[in-house]
């Protein structure tokens, strides 16, 4: 990623109601979600929400698809994958343990397969499973 192209990704993020909506949506995954629908869960005026959509668009790190008479979003993963890049790329002084992981994406959340449907699991089989492992980490 060049600096230009990541000053545009980091201007389109700094602000509150663009980085609320850019978070939904990668919560929201490969899918997306209706614009409507955005504005609803960030209770954003339409008009003001496709103001910052664009502007994330522009920067990479939404895209646009319309269906019928809705317009759906959502998150450029391959555009984030390359923000987190650009920030890692020189991590630490080539001492990546120092890091934690964060310069390897291929095995976090940011991972391409990360986006892959799971097999699903009981929201309270998931809940307990965490607290399970967050028992043993203090342990």
């Amino acid at each position: 990623m060049e600096t230009k192209s990541a000053i545009e990704a980091f201007q389109a993020l700094a602000q509150e109601t663009r980085l609320a909506a850019l978070r939904l949506l990668v919560q929201a995954g490969p899918g997306g979600l209706a614009a409507g629908a955005i504005a609803e869960r960030l209770a954003v005026q339409p008009s003001t929400l496709s103001t910052h959509l664009a502007i994330l668009e522009r920067a990479g790190l939404v895209a646009s698809r319309r269906d019928a008479r809705h317009i759906f979003y959502s998150a450029q993963f391959e555009g984030l994958r390359k923000l987190i890049a650009f920030l890692m790329e020189d991590c630490c002084q080539g001492r990546a343990e120092i890091c934690g992981g964060l310069a390897s994406t291929e095995s976090s959340a940011c991972a391409p397969s990360a986006c892959a449907p799971k097999a699903t699991e009981p929201r309270a089989a998931r809940s307990l499973a965490g607290a399970r492992s967050t028992s043993l980490k203090r342990n």
